[in-house]
Formats: structure tokens, sequence, C-alpha cells
């Protein structure tokens, strides 16, 4: 039996959108191993982790929606080129506490890689940049802490 990989990658996109937020529709897209990694942000998500991926960023990004620039489909993976965007309007956990909401708009180059078995996302992995988004959301680099550390013994 053959799937539209591309339809299935495409409604799993959909599902994420801000406008619709089907939690268990995206989730259902993925194999029952299947996983979800935020390579650039080094976590990995399994399971009914996933759904927490989608209402983490609906929660930062009310409005996400990602533009589809370029999608390339061979045989079971499928390859896309997008923008994430939308309005930073809900608090950013991060190491150093919560940066709250600054209404930024954000427009943040992607690449993702996903890919497939039997009809079902077996690996999703997502290339954000983040040293992008981060400035567009009003969060600078610690540049004065990185200088301020001790050089690595080599």
């Amino acid at each position: 039996m053959t799937h539209d990989n591309e339809a299935i990658v495409r409604n799993a996109y959909r599902a994420a959108e801000g406008d619709v937020l089907d939690v268990a529709g995206f989730v259902g897209s993925f194999a029952q191993d299947g996983v979800f990694n935020d390579i650039v942000g080094q976590e990995s998500y399994r399971g009914e982790q996933l759904a927490d991926v989608v209402l983490r960023m609906a929660q930062l990004l009310p409005d996400v929606h990602r533009e589809l620039h370029r999608v390339t489909a061979l045989g079971d993976t499928v390859a896309v080129e997008l923008s994430i965007q939308g309005t930073f309007l809900g608090p950013l956990e991060t190491p150093a506490g919560v940066v709250q909401p600054t209404r930024a708009k954000i427009d943040v180059p992607t690449a993702d890689f996903w890919y497939l078995r039997d009809g079902k996302i077996e690996t999703f992995n997502c290339y954000v940049g983040y040293s992008i988004m981060f400035p567009q959301m009003g969060v600078m680099p610690d540049f004065a802490s990185a200088v301020a550390a001790p050089a690595a013994a080599g």
C-alpha cells in the first residue's frame, strides 16, 4: 500500500496551526514509537509529549503559522523549507527565568525533515533558526557573560 507522505506531513502542519490546534490530530499522525526532535534545542519528544510541543508553541505564539516555501517528497522522506510566523504573546521559560511577551512579530527560517513508515511519522527532525527568532522576540544573547567567562583549558 502506498501513502501520500506529502499530504500526511501537510496535515500535521495544519493540525499544529494556531487557528486549528488539533493536538490529537497532530499526535495521531505519528507512529506509536514516533519522535519529534528539536535538533537545535537538543530535545526529543515521544508519545503524549508530542502534545506538549504543540501546546507550548501555541502558548508562546497563539497565532502561529508555518509558511511552507518548498516541500520535497522522495519516498518515505519529506523535506520542508519553511518560516515559522506569529506574535510573541506567551511567556518564554528559560534556564535564567521567564521572559515576558513583547508582542513582537516573528518570521523564523526553519528546515524540517520528516521520515515516515506505513503512513505514519516515524521521525520529525526540526531545525529552527533560534539565532534569528530570539532577537526578533527581543531576547538578545548575553555576550557580557561569555566575555567574562574564563577560557577553556586546552
